[in-house]
């Protein structure tokens, strides 16, 4: 992902509701029983980790039992050393008491319950990043680095992009709310190149590699709730230290993986890819800006998105003020200037009837009568008076202009484009005089757009006369 460009806006949960998530994760709340467990016996050696000997007094008071236990447990006392929960006294005796941290547990704003939660996510996503160590000791009891062929900032960096690859997926409008991706798919969106149309072997063995790692990350990731993973299916593995091929087709896709964000996960992806230098909007950002914020910044929205930020701006406002606030910002003949009026009428749809009084003082404006002879129209106005020829071409190419900048080439563009020029007759003749900063520009889209390479022709030439006209 590139840091220049904003990321698609996400619909977050109130903080509250995630708040109270983050408590109930397995890992946090383990990890706040352990700090309160904690006393003056309690010891930790060099690296802030309990001392073995009081490993099994820890997993007895967290009630855990089998073979992972103690590394629960001693996973558990990590997150809340670090997350601040539990604080070293002394280095060298290895005693601790409770952290500052600990009380905003209970008595904290959901914002500080949730700044705990992401210091014990950047825990355990440091350790998702470490490979299994086990099996690499040697006679002496220390691991042999030389035998593991690792790159830390490598792995570190490998996990970010599939995350901020699930974040895409979780954000994009064409994934349906809480609907979870196969790991393949995942795991080809980091390895197989963009360009390439069938992958090659070497690059389904990178595939089968990717997934066994992303499933021992995932497995990590789950207890402290940032994903939803439901594992890959160990059946698939005809021994321990066989991978599972890629999937060649859809049939029960599901046993190779699945995972999606949870809402909790959804909001410190968000917080971890800002504190990183990208612009990740949140739905509601918005809320308690200006209308020319509003416009300007729901230019690049996806619909759905457009809507529910325009639905919270509009509820903090009264009707008839928000529709002359939105309808001031929608002025303009700068290139952004089309959007944000599509961008208003969007928004004046969804404003009731009481908003008819600004909507008539605009109605001679050269920029804004259309739509508002539009919106009084759709909802039912008496005595709206018909507009002119010539607003009614401006109003045209206004619209070409800001489907143009919202969505480029598109079919709906195309078609729009194919029954203009069938509507009106000699509308190339006339369209060209339109006095629109967009006019060459729109006419020399329809040219492209337009299937009929004679009317193709027709706009492309009255495109060059508009051109011309404006002196370029």
């Amino acid at each position: 992902m590139s840091d220049s460009s904003p990321l698609p806006p996400v619909r977050l949960h109130p903080e509250a509701e995630l708040a109270r998530d983050a408590l109930s994760t397995p890992l946090l709340s383990r990890a706040a029983r352990l700090a309160r467990w904690a006393g003056p016996d309690t010891r930790v050696d060099a690296g802030g980790g309990l001392v073995d000997e009081q490993l099994p007094a820890a997993v007895e008071a967290l009630g855990l039992s089998g073979d992972d236990a103690a590394a629960d447990a001693s996973e558990a006392w990590r997150v809340a050393v670090d997350a601040g929960l539990v604080e070293v006294v002394d280095e060298e005796e290895g005693t601790v008491t409770a952290g500052e941290e600990l009380a905003l547990l209970t008595g904290g704003s959901p914002q500080d319950v949730l700044a705990v939660w992401l210091a014990a996510l950047e825990t355990v996503l440091a350790d998702a990043s470490v490979p299994d160590l086990d099996g690499l000791m040697d006679e002496g009891g220390e691991v042999d680095l030389s035998s593991l062929d690792w790159d830390p900032e490598a792995e570190a960096e490998f996990l970010d992009g599939v995350l901020g690859n699930l974040y895409l997926l979780t954000a994009g409008e064409d994934t349906p709310g809480g609907a979870p991706v196969p790991l393949p798919a995942l795991a080809a969106s980091v390895i197989v190149p963009s360009d390439m149309g069938e992958p090659t072997n070497d690059v389904l063995e990178q595939v089968s590699d990717a997934m066994m790692r992303l499933d021992d990350q995932f497995r990590m990731l789950e207890p402290v709730g940032f994903v939803a993973y439901r594992p890959v299916d160990e059946a698939l593995m005809a021994d321990a230290g066989e991978e599972p091929a890629a999937p060649v087709d859809d049939t029960d896709v599901s046993r190779y993986g699945m995972v999606r964000l949870t809402p909790l996960g959804l909001y410190g992806m968000r917080a971890r890819l800002m504190e990183a230098g990208y612009e990740a909007p949140a739905v509601g950002d918005l809320a308690d800006k200006g209308a020319d914020v509003l416009l300007d910044g729901t230019a690049a929205f996806p619909p759905g998105a457009a809507q529910a930020e325009t639905e919270q701006w509009l509820q903090r406002r009264e009707s008839l003020a928000a529709a002359r606030e939105l309808l001031a910002a929608a002025r303009g003949a700068d290139a952004g200037a089309p959007l944000r009026r599509l961008r208003c009428q969007q928004a004046l749809s969804l404003v009731g009837a009481s908003a008819e009084p600004a909507l008539r003082e605009v109605l001679d404006d050269a920029e804004l009568g259309g739509l508002a002879r539009v919106w009084l129209t759709e909802n039912g106005a008496a005595d709206v008076p018909p507009p002119s020829e010539a607003m009614v071409y401006w109003l045209t190419i206004d619209t070409v202009a800001a489907q143009l900048a919202a969505e480029g080439n598109s079919e709906e563009l195309r078609a729009l484009v194919e029954g203009l020029a069938q509507q009106h007759s000699g509308f190339f003749d006339a369209v060209w005089r339109v006095d629109h900063p967009a006019t060459a520009d729109v006419l020399e889209a329809m040219g492209r757009l337009h299937p009929d390479k004679k009317v193709a022709k027709e706009a492309r030439k009255a495109a060059f006369k508009a051109r011309s006209q404006q002196g370029g």
